[in-house]
């Protein structure tokens, strides 16, 4: 329990930070659905920023990982490991920057946004400097140093929110004045969301600079040698990175050319809305992520590992079941943060939480290919995971629209889930609580059964009611079996 508990302090703390951020990036998404002209603009919006998520796998192509894996091992210098990958995704992402504000008019007209080619110039230089970002917060979590990780993390957050508040709020109210009138284009609109992201990224990125300076501090020295083995382990996790970003954000990407709506762009700008709605559940699993990943490597050597993994993934189930529960339960609450005008996309809401379920599960399972060096397998999985989304998505969306989107990332993150765990357990076999694990989702599947079945009640106080009871009855399970409150004061009291 006590690995338990050092996983559970350093999720808290990445956790903390993690869901303000996105929390304060979740108030962002009413405020565009209010402020930005149209449905269609923030269409624009959810179409280039999953773009540019599927580039910033690409441009760090399996370093993250990598540099926790081989600055874990005894025959590598660490300092080394950080150097030799810090200074190779720094010169490929400034490589792409440069190709990309190059080439931009012809990849705008490509995407559909001609006249606009300053929107893929300003994301390329945007996905340059996150790729490089990542390799010092690596080193920030290798570290242990999750507070300044955290820090810089919503510094940015915070840098983003106000340049979006005074382009696209304050400055139409002072457009008149003489020292704005030059610069500010009152009619640019939604791409002062993308002059925003690159003001707070590039400050961020100046803060980061201790960190890439440690590189030469820490007296670390770039190896050939070392690189051809990083590449040799991670590019079979670009290969899963891509293919699991794709299945990701495939569906914000191909919708522009699969839907055969009139209004294809506003319908993506719905799906893209209603889709945040979502984002608790991603919140929860990518805090988990950060704190799990730098743990697991840590632990391989110990003889109770599997032990802890196994603790690992039934506690991530117990919550992620009672997060789903609750925002299926409030959904007619939750809805308010969003326009009514987006409303009528919300049926996708439960369908994107039991994918992020099923993502966070697959992710916990990943970790066996990874500790055994079988990273093939990973690619494999991903492979067959963005065949199915592919193919769902061509053969659905023309004629079910973004319903279909949703559910093509549901079938394949259960499918490989499942292929992931089969085969997982005969390379490194984990003795997960299966009857532990199926008591909490027996549970959530009954709680949800019961609360649609009660749901068209006309009285809206009793549909809440109802709701509020199921969920405390799924608290009351959770504290019986795992968390018995004697045992919490008992500790409490010790402190």
């Amino acid at each position: 329990m006590a690995e338990m508990r050092t996983l559970a302090k350093d999720t808290a703390i990445y956790g903390v930070s993690s869901i303000l951020g996105k929390f304060l990036n979740w108030l962002l998404v009413p405020f565009y659905t209010y402020v930005l002209k149209s449905q269609a603009d923030y269409g624009i919006v959810t179409n280039l920023y999953a773009w540019t998520a599927l580039l910033l796998v690409i441009l760090t192509y399996g370093m993250e990982t990598g540099f926790f894996r081989f600055a874990n091992r005894d025959d590598r210098n660490p300092a080394d490991v950080y150097t030799t990958i810090l200074s190779c995704v720094g010169t490929t992402s400034t490589f792409f920057a440069v190709l990309c504000c190059l080439f931009s008019h012809p990849i705008a007209s490509w995407l559909g946004y001609e006249g606009h080619s300053e929107f893929i110039a300003l994301l390329a230089v945007v996905v340059a400097m996150d790729a490089f970002a990542c390799i010092p917060f690596a080193y920030l979590r290798y570290k242990k140093r999750p507070i300044r990780f955290a820090a810089l993390k919503l510094l940015f957050v915070f840098l983003n929110i106000l340049f979006n508040i005074f382009f696209l709020v304050v400055c139409p109210r002072i457009s008149h004045w003489a020292i704005i009138e030059p610069w500010y284009n009152p009619t640019y609109g939604v791409g002062y969301v993308f002059v925003s992201n690159i003001l707070a990224t590039g400050i961020q990125t100046l803060f980061l600079l201790p960190e890439v300076l440690d590189a030469h501090r820490s007296r670390g020295h770039f190896s050939f040698s070392l690189l051809a083995e990083l590449l040799r382990y991670s590019l079979p996790l670009l290969v899963l990175g891509v293919a699991g970003i794709m299945n990701q954000t495939l569906d914000r990407i191909l919708f522009p050319f699969l839907s055969t709506a009139p209004d294809t762009q506003e319908q993506l700008g719905i799906y893209g809305a209603c889709f945040k709605v979502a984002m608790v559940m991603m919140v929860f699993t990518q805090a988990f992520r950060y704190a799990y990943e730098p743990f697991v490597f840590s632990k391989h050597k110990d003889r109770h590992s599997v032990e802890a993994y196994a603790d690992a993934m039934k506690y991530y189930i117990i919550f992620t079941m009672l997060i789903l529960l609750g925002m299926v339960f409030y959904l007619d609450i939750l809805k308010f943060i969003i326009k009514p005008s987006y409303w009528s996309g919300l049926n996708v809401v439960p369908i994107v939480l039991w994918t992020y379920v099923f993502q966070g599960v697959y992710f916990n399972l990943s970790f066996w290919y990874k500790l055994t060096d079988q990273t093939q397998w990973g690619a494999w999985f991903s492979l067959i995971g963005l065949v199915i989304t592919l193919v769902l998505q061509i053969i659905f969306v023309p004629r079910f629209g973004y319903m279909a989107s949703a559910g093509s990332s549901l079938v394949c993150y259960f499918v490989i889930m499942t292929l992931s765990y089969v085969i997982g357990q005969h390379y490194m076999p984990i003795p997960y609580d299966f009857r532990s694990i199926g008591i909490y989702v027996g549970t959530a599947l009954l709680c949800l059964a019961v609360s649609h079945y009660c749901a068209h009640t006309p009285w809206w106080y009793v549909n809440y009611g109802i709701n509020t009871m199921l969920l405390i009855g799924y608290l009351a399970l959770l504290v019986r079996r795992d968390f018995p409150l004697s045992a919490l004061l008992e500790r409490f009291k010790k402190q």
